[in-house]
C-alpha cells in the first residue's frame, strides 16, 4: 500500500503494575474500535508492561516476552492490523533487554528490537543489558526503522537505517519534562535529514521520580507536523504516503551527495 493510516497510544502507565498496563492496552484497542478510519499500524510507548520500576524488573519483567506476544498477537490479528507493540521489560537468560516487537496481522512477531543506547539520567545501564542490532524491517511492503527514546540523541543510528531504505521511524519512548523541546526538535530533525517520515509515541502521566511529557507525534519528510498529542492520554492518528518520500528524496539529493570520501558512520 502507498499510504497507509497510523494510531498512535499516547497512554499513561501504570508503575510496576504488569497486569494493570495490559488492561490499558485492551482498553485501548476498544477505543480504536470507536473511530471512523481503521488504522493499519498501531504504535505503543516505551516500556508500557512496568513503567520505570526498574530495581523490580527481576520480579515483573516479561519472561521472553511471552504475555507481549500472547496480548499483542491475539489483539494483531483479531483487528487484522500491524501492532508496533511499544516496548517492554524483557526478561532473558543473560538479563533484561528493552525490546519493542513488532506484530503482523496474523498475529506472529515479524520483528524484534532492543534498546541500543542506554540513558544513564534514568539508570537503565544499572538494570538492563544494551541491544546489539539495528537492522531495519518491513511493514505492510515499506521499509521501516524501529527506535527507542534515548536512541533518538545518535543521528547516526537512524541515518544508517535510511540508508538501508528506510522510509519511516518508529519511536517508542518515555520522555520526560524538563526536555520537551528537545523531543520535538530532535523528531523533526531526523525527520528532515533523513527524508523521511516520523511517528513517535511518548507516554502521559507520572512516575514517583518524572513527569512524562506526551505530545507523540506523526512528522511528514518535509519536518511537517502530520498529527500531535498534548501531554494527556490521547489517541492520534494519521495518514503516511510512501509517494511523499519518493518526492521529497527526489527533490532534494542528500544521500546522493554525501561526501563519504570526508566522513562515514564507522569513524
Amino acid at each position: 500500500m502507498s499510504t497507509l493510516n497510523i494510531a498512535i497510544c499516547q497512554i499513561d502507565i501504570a508503575f510496576g503494575q504488569p497486569e494493570q498496563n495490559e488492561a490499558k492496552i485492551r482498553e485501548s484497542f476498544a477505543k480504536l474500535a470507536l473511530q471512523e478510519t481503521k488504522p493499519d499500524i498501531v504504535l505503543f510507548p516505551e516500556l508500557w508492561n512496568t513503567g520505570y520500576d526498574l530495581t523490580r524488573l527481576d520480579e515483573i519483567a516479561d519472561e521472553e516476552g511471552q504475555r507481549t506476544k500472547a496480548l499483542m498477537g491475539e489483539l494483531a490479528s483479531k483487528h487484522g492490523l500491524y501492532i508496533i507493540a511499544g516496548s517492554i521489560a524483557e526478561k532473558k537468560a543473560d538479563g533484561i533487554y528493552n525490546t519493542t516487537f513488532v506484530f503482523a496481522p496474523d498475529g506472529q512477531v515479524t520483528h524484534e528490537y532492543r534498546k541500543a543506547h542506554l540513558f544513564r539520567l534514568m539508570d537503565e545501564e544499572k538494570f538492563l543489558v544494551p541491544g546489539q542490532s539495528l537492522v531495519g524491517c518491513t511493514i505492510d511492503e515499506m521499509p521501516a526503522l524501529v527506535q527507542i527514546c534515548y536512541d533518538i540523541r545518535f543521528p547516526e543510528s537512524i541515518r544508517s537505517g535510511a540508508l538501508a531504505g528506510a522510509e519511516v521511524l518508529f519511536v517508542s519512548a518515555e520522555w520526560p519534562h524538563p526536555r520537551l523541546a528537545h523531543w520535538r526538535q530532535l523528531l523533526i530533525a531526523r525527520a528532515i535529514e533523513n527524508q523521511m517520515y516520523v511517528v513517535a509515541c511518548n507516554r502521559a502521566g507520572n512516575d514517583p521520580k518524572n513527569t512524562f511529557c506526551g505530545h507523540s507525534l506523526i512528522i511528514d519528510p518535509w519536518g511537517e507536523i502530520v498529527a500531535e498529542a498534548g501531554e494527556a492520554e490521547e489517541i492520534i492518528t494519521g495518514t503516511i504516503d510512501r509517494a511523499l518520500v519518493a518526492d521529497v528524496r527526489s527533490r532534494i539529493p542528500i544521500f546522493a551527495d554525501r561526501r563519504t570520501d570526508l566522513y562515514d558512520l564507522n569513524r
